[in-house]
């Protein structure tokens, strides 16, 4: 399995940002992302109703430009996990984690035993179809491969440090969103309780050594969340950002004198 740059980056301190694909299931959109200069493209199936196929030329037409990919599969079952794994994905993303026996789950299911208990099958997308000592596969692939804990309700943060703390996840991700309206206050992100929770979120990544994620819209959103000690940022999406690129330019033109 090829060096993951994004565990390697977050092992060492650094930020890792890329961005989020759920409409443009494009053969070149991980090449464009790369170009931009992401270091991942986050690919959704929770939301955009993707197939495993679909995943598979977008995991496949990335690696051609080197980005690392990461799924957020629908739910943390074993067949959903492993599954995006063999397709080539370099890493998973499980929602809703609300306890350390379900990001224990996804860590048995997506690293090969002796860590967990994936099931062995080599010579297919995930190793490039390559021969080779299937022995250096399995610790290469448990090695590489990343693995995040998405938190986004009120008993996800109750429980956010036994998440934190469970050996193999490597980033524990904020969904901002979903846990305001876990909350009983969707949208209000400036709400105390909500800031609360945040700060729980992190002092739980700072104990156990995990990088922490959120998902953000623009520019200074992003730099607020670095400067709160975010260290894997997508900024934004496929769609938001072709919206928002096309919008602007109409808008300039339309308001151009003629």
């Amino acid at each position: 399995m090829r060096p993951n740059r994004v565990k390697k980056l977050l092992r060492e301190g650094e930020v890792a940002i890329g961005t989020s694909a759920f409409e443009f299931a494009s053969p070149g959109l991980g090449r464009l992302a790369a170009g931009a200069g992401a270091d991942f493209l986050f690919m959704d199936m929770e939301h955009t109703g993707w197939s495993e196929e679909t995943i598979k030329m977008l995991v496949a037409t990335s690696r051609a430009a080197e980005l690392v990919t990461i799924v957020r599969v629908p739910a943390t079952q074993y067949h959903v996990i492993a599954r995006a794994l063999d397709v080539g994905a370099d890493g998973i993303m499980v929602p809703m984690c609300e306890s350390a026996e379900q990001a224990r789950l996804l860590v048995q299911s997506a690293k090969y035993p002796p860590v967990g208990r994936r099931g062995s099958a080599f010579g297919i997308a995930h190793d490039d179809y390559s021969s080779g000592d299937a022995v250096a596969k399995i610790r290469e692939a448990n090695a590489e491969t990343w693995l995040c804990a998405l938190v986004e309700t009120v008993t996800g943060i109750e429980n956010v440090d036994a998440i934190a703390a469970v050996d193999e996840i490597d980033v524990v991700w904020l969904g901002h969103f979903d846990l305001s309206n876990s909350m009983g206050i969707p949208t209000q992100f400036t709400h105390p309780d909500y800031l609360r929770a945040v700060d729980r979120l992190l002092a739980a990544c700072r104990k156990h050594g995990k990088a922490p994620g959120h998902l953000v819209h623009n520019v200074p959103d992003g730099l607020a969340k670095l400067a709160q000690g975010f260290r894997c940022l997508s900024y934004s999406s496929d769609m938001w950002l072709f919206k928002q690129a096309l919008a602007d330019g109409i808008g300039a033109l339309r308001k151009e004198p003629r």
